[in-house]
């Protein structure tokens, strides 16, 4: 069985925030993606999802409660937590500008990773508590805002009793991402006393890695990835979006282009027997005692390529250049 982790990085916006942009409106416009009358966020996201017989992972990130008090974090984790998805935890340092009390001496960075060890185990700590008094069960996984992690975060992650880390995304490897890692690594690996699960992916061009993100690869592209990792009996297969990723980007309008694939990888998956929809609490860190030291990813292929960019410039224009009427 090849596990499929469909994670979704649940975040408020920080450049809204800058703005001048309410609380209320961001949870509205980042989290429910709330346009023209509905849902698009995770609510859209948990239907489609049980729809299909698979699990959620939302990775939410509580540093926003250093500005606006963490009240608004219990809705949350209890709409996911009560239909049976998982909350884990997701940190975009970039809040410590407005927090009210910083909690590390006034110390600012951009990622994770822009902090020492110390530092880093004071935020993650202080993310781990805000997540789990608003009544997520105890968190047991981490991603990085901007995949901005560094080794430091990974022994951070030890030190608090969190097992698993998926903040490795080859395509960020060298650049947001500091933690040393392999990019021909597909499978768990252990890392600094915890378990790395990377984002899945493919190549699209020779040499070039495309991740597994919901508005980064069309349809075809993630079939054929999950397609190719059941072939090769890998151990997982981790797909990325966002919770806001189903709106155009000014965030006014849905984009049926992204949603279409959402539901397509729903449906690919069900239709799967040899794939199970699952979460970090339904793993083994034993997986990382299992895995290869490296895996083959699905080869390029020109003619899925190039749909893609055309489906891509065609979704640009008309959702992001407003040929679809705000």
């Amino acid at each position: 069985m090849t596990a499929l982790l469909i994670t979704v990085d649940t975040e408020l916006s920080s450049s809204l925030h800058q703005r001048g942009v309410s609380l209320t409106d961001n949870v509205s416009r980042s989290i429910w993606a709330e346009a023209k009358g509905e849902g698009h966020g995770i609510g859209w996201q948990m239907d489609m999802l049980e729809r299909h017989g698979l699990k959620g992972v939302f990775f939410l990130d509580p540093m926003p409660a250093l500005v606006h008090g963490a009240d608004f974090l219990a809705p949350i984790v209890k709409a996911i937590e009560s239909r049976g998805h998982e909350v884990q935890m997701h940190i975009h340092t970039e809040w410590l500008a407005w927090a009210k009390e910083p909690p590390v001496g006034g110390r600012q960075g951009r990622n994770i990773g822009d902090f020492s060890l110390d530092d880093q185990i004071t935020l993650l700590s202080l993310a781990k508590m805000l997540l789990e008094q608003a009544g997520a069960p105890s968190i047991t996984a981490f991603r990085a805002g901007n995949f901005g992690a560094n080794d430091d975060t990974l022994r951070a992650l030890a030190a608090i009793g969190v097992a698993w880390d998926s903040s490795v995304n080859p395509a960020y490897l060298g650049r947001e991402c500091g933690i040393t890692a392999d990019p021909a690594q597909i499978g768990a690996q252990r890392m600094q006393g915890v378990v790395e699960l990377p984002v899945s992916g493919i190549h699209d061009r020779p040499g070039h890695f495309r991740p597994a993100q919901i508005c980064a690869m069309s349809a075809a592209e993630m079939r054929a990835g999950l397609r190719h990792a059941v072939r090769e009996g890998h151990d997982a297969f981790t797909v990325v979006t966002h919770s806001f990723e189903m709106l155009s980007r000014d965030r006014q309008r849905p984009n049926a282009m992204v949603k279409a694939r959402f539901v397509a990888l729903c449906r690919e998956a069900a239709r799967m027997p040899q794939v199970r929809g699952v979460g970090f609490r339904d793993l083994s860190p034993a997986m990382a005692d299992d895995s290869p030291p490296s895996q083959s990813r699905v080869s390029p292929s020109r003619i899925r390529t190039g749909l893609r960019l055309a489906q891509q410039a065609w979704a640009t224009w008309r959702y992001e250049h407003r040929l679809v009427p705000a």
